[in-house]
């Protein structure tokens, strides 16, 4: 009997912080940067994510980048990082206990770079396409690269021009701004080199990677090469019935459920 009395206060003890746990974890308010694809806008192809996220009690942040088939390259990668960090500290701001990024297409290339630079509770990387150091890639722009780095050299960076610009449904299209801000968007050695970001990001990193089972067949092959440059181990393969366009909102769950899971652990 005095073993039992002399327990209690210790088993009282143990109650209070599983309850206080389950409560702190209940009310953790997880934020979300969302960065749309190549030529899109907040309110395109990332917009049914948002809106399932935002259901679930999730604070989301959709801004427009440079990218965008409205700004077209308007500022440079810098200035895109410093958009994301602001986006960041107001979620948490406005109480967000962990922050996550997630990027489609050519916004989860751009988010590879950020993670890489900037801390991050996790990263959603969904069907990243846009690789600028592949040999395919260079072959399409490589001509208005070297015309922008020439530019550059030469002291005329902030000068206006035409660029070549490229995606495999799309083609070559020409996108008119600075050679300065052009050359930090498509050097192959620079922000969207895939590889290089991937191999630089913090092993403590989570990081879930989208890649659905019907995405464009470039992407399809070069899945399990992607998957595997991520450096951190804390990643994980989520292969959804989706296609490029719908993978967003098709993986909107799981990526609710995954960075839920994220956030509760130590």
């Amino acid at each position: 009997m005095n073993t039992m009395n002399r327990l209690k206060p210790a088993i009282a003890l143990l109650l209070l912080l599983v309850l206080h746990a389950g409560h702190t974890a209940a009310q953790t308010t997880l934020g979300f940067v969302v960065l749309h694809g190549k030529g899109g806008r907040p309110e395109g192809l990332t917009a049914p994510l948002d809106a399932s996220l935002q259901q679930q009690g999730m604070l989301v942040i959709s801004p427009e980048m440079p990218w965008s088939g409205k700004r077209k390259y308007d500022s440079d990668v810098a200035a895109a990082e410093a958009q994301i960090t602001e986006a960041v500290q107001s979620l948490r701001q406005r109480g967000a206990a962990k922050v996550f990024l997630a990027g489609h297409s050519q916004g989860a290339v751009f988010g590879l770079h950020y993670a890489s630079r900037h801390p991050l509770d996790g990263l959603i990387l969904i069907v990243p396409g846009g690789n600028v150091a592949t040999n395919f890639y260079r072959q399409k722009v490589g001509s208005s690269v070297s015309q922008a780095r020439s530019l550059v050299a030469a002291r005329k960076g902030g000068e206006a021009g035409e660029f070549d610009e490229f995606e495999g449904d799309k083609g070559i299209w020409k996108v008119r701004t600075t050679a300065a801000s052009y050359l930090s968007w498509f050097d192959p050695e620079g922000a969207m080199n895939q590889t290089k970001s991937s191999r630089a990001l913090p092993k403590t990193l989570p990081v879930l990677h989208v890649a659905p089972t019907s995405d464009y067949p470039a992407l399809l092959r070069a899945k399990q090469e992607m998957y595997g440059a991520l450096a951190t181990p804390l990643k994980r393969l989520y292969e959804p019935p989706s296609d490029h366009r719908n993978a967003p909102r098709d993986a909107a769950a799981e990526i609710a459920r995954w960075a839920t899971e994220v956030a509760g652990k130590p």
